[in-house]
């Protein structure tokens, strides 16, 4: 077990992978032991213990001060904190079962044992360098040992009973007999107090002690001399060690984010790694995803190394080493004396195309006018380094890389100096091809070169406020233009076209390089923007600032669809080229964070924020979510997403069709052919029901009598004729007359079917028992639907129909005749208004869709 934050993780020492990940404490882990069933940890003055290396099932709280020291102990745990107040609690129960104050002056404890097959008692080392030996049970000092009057940093159960080897500040390890108090050997190393002491159980007699400056010395304890060093295992302080039992493995840790097993298998009796995990050992400067299946983040370090993570699995992570003058020479001298190590990278860019041929990395360093290739394949540094000739022999203080960029094809490299130069280099080669300008292309320092997806344009931006575009290959320059201040950063979206610049105020512009205006400007930062990432469609542009606050801008709406505020500002972004997930990395923390994207999976409301919006702080993502976590957040915003309902008429200069089915209006002229066509041949006949004893025939010879046959021909339809009700549909139409009020019989009519349609429309006439006001009360709301420019195809269809079914009374009635003749003409009018456009729209796609663009 790890802790790693908040959180501890659990892994297996075969393969070294994360078995299980516990929830999240409130504050950062500060103590950590564990048993054979919980993981203990505590963070300021609260103890937890974990079951199943995953949820908190045991809360320890009565310690005043930061507790620094935890031991296990059966039923019970043992922590002590920095007042030098120790308390055993009951596991279980989780009440105090003992405490016990040390008077500071004379015995600070330092370090706690628990010595095997010594019931119920613990061992305690001190500052003053003297040891006590407790009955916990009893609570009763049953020993104290002078010591050696140097303060103890730690102690180790060896292998043999009553021995225990004691490590002191001084750098001398104790081996000591607890039970005679007799010391039995006597071992000294030159580099500091003991870090960490552990002893090998599978037969071979060795000691490992670690040390504050990361190397590890191995003792022979037989032969009672030092077997041989193992430097820089570490390139910080042995944190955590131990053999595990019974094997000749080492597992080592340290504070520079690494886990390493070693393995004792060669000659000497020297350990090489067997695996290791690492991360950065101080905070990543810059981020980005690398390839485009969205599993490898590529990140640079303050620490100078370049590593890859994967967000698959933590088995395809793998470290690119450290950036060096001569790889060669700072092998032979080692990390520590390594006077070739080259400063932090701040800028690179990556490419994936032709990666298994050549360098595919290319890398600016904090400060340094050199930039170095690197090849992701072989994990390593590459083999050129890429400067201008004339700084071949002697490198200037003061000139220095600010900018880079990548060709698509991964050929070539575009590199800005701070002097406003910009040369492009060959991948493969290394050779310079020539550079942008007569001697600089810019007058103020370069802070963003791009180079566009097919290799024609090159994009630079200088301190100086203005943007230039120059032709790749011919190296003129094609159009330059003013900003509105300094830029301080580019980023294009090659697919496109859309280059994202982040200025000196604070503010940001979307450029589109076709038009080559600037066609969105988003202002709201209120510190440095530090990164800025597209989304891989190129719909939103993200934004991370000093101001500690992450943003994400809509640029076909152009506004603000996101915010949230983050503990430390975000120094670094990049987003998944899959969509999936956002990666940040943030001031002074070593991690690199996944945001998920909401959007992928539930409804979002991608509506602009309102002006006055204040962000929520949100806790950056752990690799599980805190215990306690509160839904509410997330329901919030469930809520608001109000479903859109579309109104019946966006505008009423608008012709709007209704949103009825084909079916409903489209056959009403055809409702004769199609019933024709459906009608069965002959009618359904009803079976006679069969009597139970079939009648027969009197006679010699017995037969059944014939069934009758069914004379009953009546008609079913009764001509109603005067005595037809009216339909609730007619009663609206002659209501409407006097109120000029159509809508409810439109809806009505809307409601219906097409047979019902017509046999509705029928019954309007004076033969179907209706009457001429009716017959223009409908003419009437067919003109009201054409006037407001609605339901536009149901009046077509609804007329038509009428038109076919009455036409000889139409014709025979002046009022009607009259009627008609102005709808008519304003038919006429809306359709020869409705051709035009259409024409238009139709000439505009043509054009569109035509060779000549």
């Amino acid at each position: 077990a790890a802790a790693v934050g908040r959180s501890v993780h659990t892994y297996n020492v075969k393969k070294l992978g994360i078995v299980a990940v516990s929830n999240a404490l409130p504050q950062d882990i500060t103590c950590l032991a564990a048993d054979r069933m919980l993981i203990f940890a505590s963070y300021d003055n609260i103890l937890h213990a974990f079951a199943r290396n995953k949820e908190v099932v045991h809360t320890y709280g009565g310690h005043k001060a930061r507790i620094h020291l935890l031991q296990p102990f059966g039923d019970h745990v043992i922590s002590v904190d920095v007042d030098n107040i120790l308390i055993v609690w009951n596991i279980q129960s989780e009440e105090e079962y003992l405490q016990v104050d040390f008077d500071k002056a004379t015995f600070a404890v330092s370090a706690v044992l628990h010595p095997s097959t010594y019931l119920n008692k613990i061992l305690l080392g001190s500052e003053q360098g003297s040891l006590q030996l407790w009955n916990i049970r009893s609570n009763k000092l049953l020993y104290s040992f002078p010591g050696w009057h140097l303060a103890v940093t730690t102690l180790e159960q060896a292998p043999a009973v009553d021995v225990v080897a004691v490590g002191l500040v001084s750098g001398h390890i104790i081996v000591h007999n607890i039970k005679f108090d007799e010391t039995l050997m006597k071992f000294q190393q030159d580099w500091g107090p003991i870090t960490a002491i552990s002893f090998r159980t599978d037969g071979h007699p060795i000691m490992a002690a670690g040390s504050p400056v990361g190397h590890i010395a191995l003792w022979d304890l037989e032969e009672k001399k030092l077997m041989c060093q193992m430097q820089d295992a570490h390139s910080t302080a042995i944190a955590g060690m131990s053999f595990v039992p019974g094997e000749p493995l080492l597992i080592t840790n340290g504070a520079d984010n690494a886990i390493r097993v070693w393995i004792f298998d060669g000659p000497g009796g020297t350990g090489r790694i067997l695996r290791s995990r690492m991360g950065h050992s101080a905070p990543p400067t810059k981020i980005k995803y690398h390839g485009h299946n969205g599993e490898q983040i590529l990140s640079a370090g303050q620490d100078g190394t370049l590593q890859s993570f994967s967000t698959v699995h933590e088995k395809f992570n793998k470290s690119l080493g450290r950036g060096s003058i001569n790889k060669k020479k700072s092998k032979k001298k080692g990390l520590k004396l390594d006077t070739m190590v080259l400063p932090p990278i701040t800028v690179f860019a990556s490419e994936v195309a032709h990666q298994s041929d050549w360098d595919n990395i290319v890398a600016c360093h904090q400060g340094y006018i050199t930039c170095t290739t690197w090849n992701y394949q072989k994990t390593s540094m590459g083999a050129h380094k890429l400067r201008p000739e004339e700084f071949s022999k002697h490198k200037p203080i003061d000139i220095y890389a600010t900018a880079v960029d990548m060709t698509s094809c991964g050929n070539f490299a575009v590199i800005g100096l701070s002097t406003g130069r910009v040369d492009v280099y060959n991948m493969q080669s290394g050779i310079h091809r020539g550079l942008y300008g007569k001697e600089r292309a810019h007058e103020g320092a370069i802070r963003g070169v791009a180079v566009d997806g097919l290799n024609q344009l090159v994009i630079t931006a200088g301190s100086e406020g203005l943007i230039k575009f120059w032709k790749f290959k011919t190296k003129d320059l094609v159009y330059s233009t003013e900003l509105s201040s300094s830029p301080s950063g580019l980023l294009l979206h090659r697919d496109s076209g859309i280059l994202g610049i982040a200025f000196d105020d604070f503010s940001i512009n979307a450029l589109d390089i076709e038009t080559r205006k600037i066609v969105r400007t988003f202002s709201g930062h209120h510190g440095r923007i530090n990164d800025m990432t597209f989304s891989p469609d190129g719909r939103w542009l993200i934004t991370s600032s000093m101001d500690c606050t992450i943003k994400t801008w809509d640029l076909p709406s152009g506004c603000l669809i996101d915010c949230f505020l983050v503990d430390s500002a975000a120094v670094s972004l990049t987003m998944s080229p899959t969509g999936d997930f956002l990666a940040s990395t943030h001031v002074d923390d070593l991690g690199i964070y996944l945001w998920s994207n909401r959007s992928l999976y539930s409804l979002v409301s991608l509506r602009p924020l309102p002006a006055d919006y204040e962000p929520s702080v949100v806790t950056c993502p752990s690799t599980c979510p805190m215990q306690d976590v509160d839904v509410a957040g997330d329901e919030e915003t469930c809520d608001e997403m109000i479903e859109y309902v579309s109104p019946e008429q966006l505008g009423e200069q608008l012709v709007t069709l209704s949103s009825l089915p084909e079916s409903r209006w489209k056959n009403l002229l055809s409702l004769d052919i199609i019933k024709k066509k459906n009608k069965p041949r002959e009618p359904p006949k009803v079976p006679t029901s069969a009597p139970f004893f079939i009648p027969t025939v009197p006679g010699l010879i017995p037969r059944y009598i014939a069934p009758e046959e069914g004379n009953d021909t009546q008609s079913k339809v009764v001509n109603l004729g005067v005595l037809a009700q009216k339909s609730d549909f007619y009663i609206q139409l002659e209501e409407a007359l006097s109120t000029n009020e159509y809508t409810a019989p439109l809806r009505l009519l809307k409601s219906l079917g097409p047979s019902n349609i017509e046999i509705e429309l029928r019954g309007l006439a004076p033969e179907g028992g209706g009457s001429m006001e009716v017959m223009l009360s409908f003419l009437r709301m067919i003109e009201m639907m054409l006037h407001k420019k609605y339901n536009f195809e149901l009046a077509q269809a609804y007329l038509a129909l009428f038109l076919k079914l009455h036409l000889k009374v139409l014709s025979s009635e002046p009022n009607l005749l009259e009627e008609v003749s102005r709808l008519s003409m304003q038919l006429e009018e809306t359709w020869i208004h409705l051709r035009t456009l259409f024409s238009q729209s139709l000439c505009v796609l043509t054009y569109v869709k035509s060779a000549l663009l």
